[in-house]
């Protein structure tokens, strides 16, 4: 059976199923249940809890369409919070990042250093010109 298996399916390297490893293992993240990690379990049932209420509580009052429209309006920002990515930093630490950058710290940033030779060369000077001044007269003899 074996001898009949290996002609049937013949096994080579080529053929041979593999396994797709990423070379950083930190972007793999911990999966909870129904493959969803614990930020976004966590989002989507604050969601959840927030809108389907919204929408059994108001519809009634605003027409089904209305309060759908309404619970999917309450419901969007916790799902862009589970979702959203971008270089491995969750939403609110992208928008604490721009936010830093456009309005807390000042936009452009020049290189100033201290020129220490230029204070001393200030000093020098000052003293040679203390120096002329100490002496009244040499200044009415000339």
């Amino acid at each position: 059976m074996n001898k009949i298996a290996q002609k049937i399916f013949p096994v080579t390297p080529d053929t041979m199923a593999f396994v797709n490893i990423p070379n950083d293992l930190n972007k793999i993240k911990t999966k909870v249940a129904f493959n969803l990690t614990k930020r976004q379990l966590i989002c989507f049932g604050g969601a959840a809890l927030i809108g389907i209420p919204t929408y059994l509580f108001t519809r009634a009052v605003i027409g089904n369409s209305v309060a759908m429209l309404l619970m999917i309006a309450i419901m969007l920002p916790a799902f862009f919070f589970a979702m959203y990515e971008r270089d491995g930093l969750p939403c609110e630490k992208v928008a604490r990042n721009i936010i830093r950058t456009m309005f807390i710290r000042p936009g452009l940033r020049p290189y100033k250093t201290e020129n220490f030779y230029a204070i001393l060369t200030k000093e020098e000077m000052t003293i040679g010109t203390d120096k002329k001044d100490e002496n009244p007269a040499a200044k009415q003899e000339t």
